[in-house]
């Protein structure tokens, strides 16, 4: 019973299939009250006269007018938006209606069924099962009004032809449940086959929303890609050129967070990563579009006029968003972001150009002013310009004739004597002039050519090395590059062999961020090196974000503490329990400490008080050129 009543009722658990019913019977609406009309209009013809004037005039002009308000409302509107609620109160209102109207309709009929002859009364079955017929197929695609109306009319007007008007008209209202029925038939297949279509065009659209999601939103954050980025970028730029109006591209990049990922792995990280995304989409608007790039790369498209000071307000804060602890419920962490901005149309007027111009900037804040924010600027085109003709002086150098090096003696205070040099490369080329080193090496590292200079400035300093006492060492810096390539580090291992040096005469330097970018090859690197017999250093200690996390998990022999703890010994008592800490933790661990920096006696006081003895800086020398080491140990070995 309950199933059979449902066939009646509007099933609700689907919105997308009722928008569609309702859309399909809007389209018929004014049919069916045409039908309906001229149905009305031509059994109250056929029956003028001969049945009461309220039957054949008053009542079918009401009926006709009612159709012809409802035909003029529905198509007054059918294009206006309306709720899931609003269709759904319209769709019981039709069911309704419609079985009212039936019964209405039904109850004229019959009213007006025995006025008349054998011919008026064939025409009010006719009438009523041209009427059944028509409302059934303009209700195909909403089973329970049809389903209701069948109820209502064809069955009641049925058993009425069947039990009580003889032997033809009960053979004309068999013939009518015969057609209804087989009308019940063709409507339960067009409206299950209707309802099918727009499961299936409601899948099809799902699908393809997850597509276009897929395509387009990034699967741990949430943010828009690096895809919709672009192509966001694309179309901001072109209405921006149209429309002369300001646009600005920013990129963002975590710092430390290669350090959460060494320490915590990589789970944490990506929860770091969900959290800042969540961060970064709270500043978002409706002119402010956030995706991530890539890694813990973001960017940032901001459209309109925007002043510097308001593009600066924008990445201060950005940058206290991200600056805040990452809260888990395994750990703590804590990184921080640079951001580089990009204008059009003062950077660039295409997307590649302001984007990468938006990636120099960031590494720009990165190297300068970490934690903070930078806009692209005229000195920073002139800097590119510099950097581009160095690198292209570069590419076409004899490094064999241009390259050089310098030495700056590592000093044992306890002895009074230099125990080793570190190399320090130095460019002179015929055009450009003296280049300072961290131009030209930094140039070097962002590109291929740094295995080279590598290469060619080791061979020089172990002809060098192999000049000196026995007993002086020779320190010499490794790159990123050079210890993330394999083949890099087979041909520095290759030249060590050949050097005729003695390994363990030799000893490379390595910083942080050499072991940030693949720290499981770094250590395999740092790994062979140990097993030729070198030594390895951990330079700049204390300027990363995962120093100690290093410390333990790498074969080192020597770590350097970076000269910025020295600069305020003299006066920081922060300063001073740092190094204290680092010399007591070199010391527990069987590591040699070496301290940068020392530029007055005062602080290589102090740093001996703290147990160092090994110390590099100015107070005892000035890089020395290559054909001054031998007179200056002399002079040392004289004084000592």
């Amino acid at each position: 019973m309950k199933r059979v009543l449902s066939l009646f009722l509007v099933d609700t658990s689907n919105l997308e299939l009722l928008r569609a019913q309702l859309g399909a019977f809007s389209k018929q609406v004014p049919l069916l009250y045409f039908i309906l009309s001229v149905n009305t209009l031509t059994l109250a013809y056929t029956h003028y006269g001969k049945a009461p004037f309220g039957l054949t005039v008053v009542l079918p002009a009401l009926l006709t007018g009612f159709c012809l308000v409802r035909s003029i409302n529905w198509l007054r509107v059918r294009h206006r938006q309306i709720s899931d609620r609003e269709v759904i109160r319209r769709l019981y209102g039709v069911v309704i209606l419609g079985g009212l109207l039936g019964a209405f309709y039904l109850g004229w009929a019959l009213s007006i069924y025995d006025y008349g002859n054998a011919y008026t009364k064939s025409n009010v079955a006719f009438f009523t099962a041209v009427t059944v017929i028509s409302c059934i197929f303009c209700l195909l695609h909403l089973r329970a009004a049809a389903l209701l109306l069948i109820t209502v009319i064809a069955i009641p007007f049925s058993a009425f032809l069947l039990f009580t008007q003889g032997t033809t008209f009960a053979a004309i209202g068999i013939n009518l449940l015969l057609v209804s029925a087989a009308m019940v038939y063709i409507l339960v297949v067009v409206s299950t086959d209707f309802e099918k279509m727009i499961n299936s065009q409601i899948e099809t659209v799902r699908l393809s929303e997850e597509n276009h999601r897929l395509a387009n939103i990034d699967s741990l954050t949430e943010l828009p890609n690096r895809r919709h980025f672009f192509q966001q970028l694309n179309g901001f730029l072109a209405c921006a050129k149209e429309e002369n109006t300001s646009l600005v591209v920013g990129v963002i990049d975590l710092d430390g967070f290669k350090a959460v990922n060494d320490i915590y792995g990589h789970v944490i990280g990506d929860r770091v990563l969900t959290k800042a995304g969540q961060r970064l989409e709270a500043l978002s608007s409706d002119t402010t579009l956030i995706a991530r790039l890539g890694g813990d790369e973001f960017g940032v498209l901001i459209i309109g006029a925007q002043e510097p000071n308001e593009i600066l307000a924008f990445g201060e804060r950005v940058c206290t968003a991200l600056q805040m602890p990452f809260s888990l419920p395994e750990a703590v962490a804590n990184v921080s972001c640079s951001v580089g901005f990009a204008t059009f149309p003062e950077a660039g007027n295409s997307p590649e150009l302001l984007y990468e111009r938006a990636d120099y900037a960031l590494n720009y804040a990165k190297e300068h002013q970490r934690g903070r924010s930078t806009i692209f600027s005229k000195s920073h085109e002139t800097e590119i310009r510099t950097r581009s003709t160095i690198e292209q002086a570069l590419r076409c150098a004899d490094l064999e004739s241009e390259l050089s090096l310098c030495f700056q003696p590592l000093f044992d205070v306890a002895h009074q004597r230099p125990i080793a040099f570190e190399a320090l490369a130095r460019w002179h080329n015929p055009e450009l002039g003296n280049i300072p080193p961290n131009v030209f090496i930094a140039i070097a590292e962002r590109t291929e050519l740094i295995n080279t200079l590598t290469q060619v400035l080791l061979r020089k300093a172990l002809d060098a090395a192999s000049t000196w006492p026995e007993e002086i060492h020779v320190s010499f810096n490794l790159s990123v590059r050079d210890i993330l390539s394999v083949d890099s580090m087979t041909r520095i291992i290759a030249i060590v062999q050949s050097s005729g040096v003695e390994p363990g005469r030799i000893g490379f330097e390595v910083t942080e961020s050499a072991l940030m970018g693949d720290f499981e090859q770094a250590h395999d690197a740092i790994a062979r090196l140990r097993a030729l017999g070198t030594r390895v250093s951990l330079d700049d200690f204390g300027t990363g974000y995962s120093s100690l996390s290093y410390v333990h998990r790498l074969p080192l022999d020597t770590i350097k503490i970076d000269r910025s703890f020295v600069l305020d010994i003299e006066t920081r008592d922060t300063s001073r329990n740092i190094i204290r800490t680092i010399v007591d933790l070199c010391r527990n661990l069987g590591i040699d400490c070496v301290v940068e920096g020392m530029e007055t006696e005062i602080q290589a006081d102090i740093l001996r008080d703290l147990g160092c003895n090994t110390m590099q800086g100015y107070f005892f020398s000035k890089p020395l050129a290559e054909k001054d080491v031998l007179d200056f140990l002399s002079l040392s070995e004289v004084s000592a």
